[in-house]
């Protein structure tokens, strides 16, 4: 039996192109401009599906919505909007949409996700109160954004295990908040904690707390993290920063749901939900030794990548608009930056991605009287000399480049040396290796010598730093108060 697709939109365009592509794929359509006529056809029992855009000229989608569910709570309803943001992702999965589509979007897309709800109904959870909805945790409209909120917005209901990825500065630590100040355990507490952070030989201590006794300074009995999250979420920050020994009692957590405390015999049973976050590549940890690979596939269970923010710059307006708004509600000065200011961000490749672009508008906001931030004031700002800066005139430090900005910095010295023309191929590979020695020879030569400082300087097992030290020939430093 042919299905039937209730669509409504009030773009004329829209309506005919998915009577259009419907029809052709094998559905009956039945197309409205208005949500009074689509409430009209569900309220008698019409249709197997809704396509529905979120503003139409009587109501909005999201306050039909509840309706809807109430009345024929398995018909499912694909919402489509061009307010793309992180809070309609939101809440269209809250109000009980089957699914959300970001406008403009993919026809052959929308047809698979109708096809998969036909033939798997599935009922959402009851939507979150409204009070929730304040706010704007993520901010951004481009594509990469907006799959990253529709996959939040399928997990907000659930505990599945999420890994985030991305370089420093992509906002990993905000995503998991956000998942977790908008799905079930909300009312629970966040716990963060960077293993980076934390001294190595303190982190199981950290985690899991420990007993009085338990090792010399433990004078009292101690919480860890694990604890302090019951009933919430636990975030672990860089958690390729994790040591092996921590790694196993990790794995016995996510395994069995249990754990002991330092110094404990006594298996404590824990309710949490683990949110993993790094900036390194954990397969090549995996490779060196430093990381334990059951562990990887017991926390990626759902993997989510964040762009850098050189990849989705064209959220760059809006993400300016934000810190100045936020900056405004800190007794900061209100500023605007103009069309061609906004430009000149949005071509810069921000080696320290969202985080150092907050910063550089925090610093535009708090040093320069103007009220309109010119091109002239950004480009100095970011392409000048430091020292003719106002920062540094203010005595502000501006600390050292970052490795990605010493690369690139080279990279285009490097380009540019061949005029017009490209260098040669396997540029790739070539720089990795190149790279490699003076990272090697500079580790070494930082720690005197001492290859086991070295290593774990580097994050290398010890064995594959020897390798690699034969390899690359690199001369290992020697210190004359070493002899």
């Amino acid at each position: 039996m042919t299905a039937t697709i209730l669509v409504a939109d009030d773009d004329a365009a829209i309506r005919t192109v998915l009577n259009q592509a419907l029809t052709r794929a094998g559905y009956d359509v039945r197309i409205t401009s208005n949500a009074a006529t689509l409430w009209r056809w569900i309220s008698a029992g019409e249709g197997d599906l809704v396509v529905t855009d979120v503003i139409m000229p009587d109501e909005n989608a999201f306050d039909l919505l509840p309706r809807i569910k109430k009345a024929r709570p398995d018909l499912p309803v694909l919402v489509m909007s061009a307010q793309n943001t992180f809070m309609t992702a939101i809440k269209a999965s809250e109000k009980g949409a089957y699914d959300y589509l970001p406008k403009p979007f993919d026809l052959t897309e929308l047809i698979a996700i109708i096809g998969r709800a036909l033939a798997e109904p599935k009922k959402k959870p009851a939507r979150l109160d409204d009070d929730t909805q304040d706010g704007m945790p993520l901010v951004g409209r481009s594509a990469a954004m907006q799959e990253i909120y529709r996959v939040l917005a399928r997990l907000m209901q659930t505990d599945l295990t999420l890994m985030i990825t991305g370089e420093s500065g992509t906002g990993k630590e905000l995503v998991a908040r956000a998942l977790h100040d908008y799905g079930k355990r909300r009312n629970g507490p966040f716990v963060a904690i960077n293993m980076a952070a934390i001294p190595r030989d303190l982190i199981e201590s950290e985690l899991f707390g420990h007993e009085k006794g338990a090792f010399t300074g433990a004078q009292t009995r101690s919480t860890g993290r694990f604890e302090q999250a019951e009933g919430g979420t636990l975030f672990l920050d860089e958690i390729g920063d994790m040591p092996m020994d921590a790694q196993t009692r990790l794995l016995r957590v996510l395994q069995q749901g249990e754990y002991t405390t330092v110094g404990g015999r006594t298996p404590i049973r824990t309710d949490v939900r683990i949110v993993a976050a790094t900036n390194k590549d954990l397969k090549q940890s995996i490779n060196q030794g430093l990381f334990r690979e059951d562990l990887y596939y017991r926390l990626n269970v759902v993997p989510l990548r964040l762009p850098p923010l050189r990849d989705r710059a064209e959220d760059i307006p809006d993400l300016v608009r934000h810190f100045t708004q936020q900056g405004e509600k800190e007794g900061l000065d209100p500023k605007r930056f103009d069309q061609e200011a906004l430009e000149v961000l949005k071509s810069y490749s921000w080696p320290g991605n969202v985080r150092e672009l907050e910063n550089v508008v925090r610093r535009l906001m708090a040093l320069y009287p103007q009220d309109i931030i010119s091109r002239e004031i950004v480009d100095q700002e970011l392409r000048s000399d430091i020292s003719d800066s106002p920062i540094a005139k203010a005595g502000v430090p501006s600390g050292p480049m970052t490795i990605a900005q010493a690369v690139e910095e080279n990279m285009r010295t490097y380009f540019s040396g061949f005029g017009d023309a490209l260098p040669p191929s396997g540029l790739y590979e070539r720089v990795l290796t190149e790279v490699e020695y003076p990272l090697i020879l500079a580790a070494l030569t930082a720690t005197r010598g001492n290859q086991i400082k070295a290593a774990d300087l580097l994050g290398l097992n010890r064995n594959t730093l020897r390798k690699k030290i034969r390899e690359l020939g690199v001369s290992v430093y020697r210190s004359s108060r070493s002899a």
